[in-house]
């Protein structure tokens, strides 16, 4: 977002004051920078959003009409946060019974993944049905001022291995504004526009700043943007609040976030409750607007991502968990979870149900850096990392009538996926001048449905890649230099590396991982921050020697 490459080009300026110790550098660079956001990005109080109205009457009844297409899209869910797949807090009185309700009635995929281990990646591929570095978007935008402050802001972490800087990469990095999807890109947004379809953003977008990269541009009639990431103002009565003193980038957020959005690129305002249930109740409304026409929705929540804010309802609600990080996070997931829910009754209430397609995933899998152990369980890994931690997400979907209630379908999927699926679904084409990576699903769900061809998936993040093939699963680091080969067939929690005893399957999937990233692109923008994760150990967990790691390129 373009107010984070704000508020680090600001902490630079400030950072090279000279005379200032390195301890108040240090401090000003955490705790004075919103005031910088407040002139810059002034904020009008809430108003209403003038949601366009679509027919006042439907030209044909829902069930005769292309369907209605909703995609609900979570920022870092875990895979153990939701009670369909036998995880999440259910034990404790926090379970997901809305998107369980997807998964009953309809198809719950066991081996779900996300695109990539990160935010702009993963959505980029969601929105494309491809694969970002295909069009060289290969990492997350980062400010190139952000090499200059992320010393500081990592020199005081407990890890054994160095945060590695490229200031010499960092100079020569465009503008984070500028940092993005391609507008050439075709986006599902796009296909289905060309199909007659409303289409509506609401929430994150994280895939450039520009106008040309913004929702407006890649299909959208109509954008809430999400501008800054608080879900309330800090000191609200109505929050409830986590900070995490161990992660650098959690301090530094905290006093420099701020509560805004902006409708169509116009002035920031002000949302008026938590920003879950906000952005549900702009959901319901634009439903209810468009019910006499197909439409697409793209929910894309801002929960449960950091910094770590419950509503004090939700809060109040869950006195028998005793961990205070732990509760707060817990009320986020609820608040989700009921945003879902809100969305399949206004469905229900305007008679949309049968005949709308509801996919409910997240853009990665939990991060490390909350500090909650089991988010990702029972899977390695945390986000960053293309452990099943990282890329295997909670993922259901559901069609009345198309797909059958209760359905369980093992066989691997991406997001890259949704596209292909949805447009099919609609009575659109894909692309013929471009490579589309995801499939269609619905020929092998339903009655008649075949058996998906073996495929491999892929993730990348410059030279730390992964493929996924016939259930084994190729691990390749260059820092540190070593492979993680897993039969995910018979370990899929990934605890045996078979890489030194199966060099032969090592081989074989390098050969597929060259084929597949031969002549690709170079990225649009480079990386130059590398940033050591610990696989197994949350980021407030003392790391040794022994412990297993990887490196994140942004």
């Amino acid at each position: 977002m373009k107010l984070r490459n704000t508020l680090i080009t600001a902490a630079v300026l400030i950072a090279g004051l000279g005379g200032l110790a390195y301890a108040n550098r240090l401090l000003i660079l955490q705790h004075s920078l919103g005031w910088y956001t407040d002139i810059v990005y002034p904020r009008d109080p809430n108003k209403a959003v003038p949601w366009v109205a679509g027919p006042a009457t439907a030209a044909q009844p829902p069930a005769q009409r292309a369907p209605n297409v909703i995609v609900i899209l979570a920022d870092d869910m875990g895979f153990n946060d939701v009670t369909t797949y036998g995880g999440g807090y259910g034990k404790e009185g926090v379970p997901t019974p809305n998107i369980d309700a997807i998964a009953r009635d309809g198809v719950r995929f066991d081996n779900g993944y996300a695109g990539a281990a990160i935010c702009t990646v993963s959505r980029a591929a969601l929105m494309t049905g491809r694969y970002p570095w295909r069009f060289g978007v290969e990492f997350t935008p980062t400010p190139g001022a952000m090499a200059r402050v992320a010393g500081p802001m990592y020199a005081e972490t407990r890890g054994l291995h160095p945060v590695i800087i490229d200031q010499q990469k960092a100079r020569e990095a465009k503008s984070f504004n500028d940092l993005g999807m391609p507008p050439t890109e075709q986006t599902v947004a796009e296909l289905l526009k060309a199909r007659g379809y409303h289409n509506i953003h609401i929430g994150k977008w994280h895939l450039g700043s520009t106008a040309e990269m913004r929702p407006n541009n890649q299909g959208f009639d109509e954008s809430l943007f999400m501008e800054s990431g608080l879900y309330l103002p800090e000191n609200s009565p109505n929050v409830v609040n986590a900070k995490q003193a161990f992660d650098p980038v959690d301090k530094f957020l905290w006093p420099n976030m701020r509560f805004g959005v902006s409708y169509n690129n116009g002035k920031w305002f002000e949302p008026n409750k938590y920003l879950t249930d906000y952005f549900t109740d702009e959901a319901v409304t634009a439903i209810k607007r468009n019910k006499n026409q197909p439409f697409f929705l793209y929910l894309a929540h801002w929960g449960v991502h950091t910094p770590l804010q419950a509503s004090k309802a939700d809060y109040d609600a869950l006195p028998n968990i005793a961990d205070h990080r732990r509760r707060v996070y817990a009320a986020m997931v609820r608040a989700v979870d009921r945003s879902v829910g809100r969305v399949l009754q206004t469905l229900k209430d305007e008679g949309l149900t049968d005949n709308t397609i509801v996919i409910f995933t997240s853009d990665n899998g939990a991060p490390g850096y909350i500090g909650i152990p089991e988010v990702n369980r029972p899977y390695r890994g945390w986000k960053l990392t293309q452990f099943e931690g990282g890329v295997r997400v909670p993922y259901v979907a559901m069609w009345p009538g198309r797909i059958p209630a209760g359905s369980q379908y093992k066989q691997p999927v991406s997001s890259i996926d949704i596209l292909p699926t949805v447009v099919a679904a609609a009575g659109g084409s894909l692309p013929t001048d471009r490579v589309t990576d995801g499939v269609n699903l619905m020929p092998f769900l339903g009655k008649g449905a075949v058996q998906q061809p073996g495929r491999a998936l892929f993730w990348r993040d410059g030279p730390y890649r992964t493929v996924q093939q016939g259930g084994w699963k190729l691990i390749v680091s260059e820092k540190p230099k070593k492979d993680w080969l897993f039969n995910l067939n018979v370990d899929p929690t990934e605890k045996i590396n078979l890489a030194v005893t199966q060099a032969d399957k090592v081989l074989e999937l390098k050969a597929v991982l060259q084929a597949h990233h031969a002549n690709m692109p170079p990225p649009l923008w480079p990386s130059f921050i590398e940033l050591p994760v610990a696989i197994d150990k949350t980021l407030d967990q003392k790391q040794t020697p022994a412990d297993e790691y990887t490196y994140w390129y942004n």
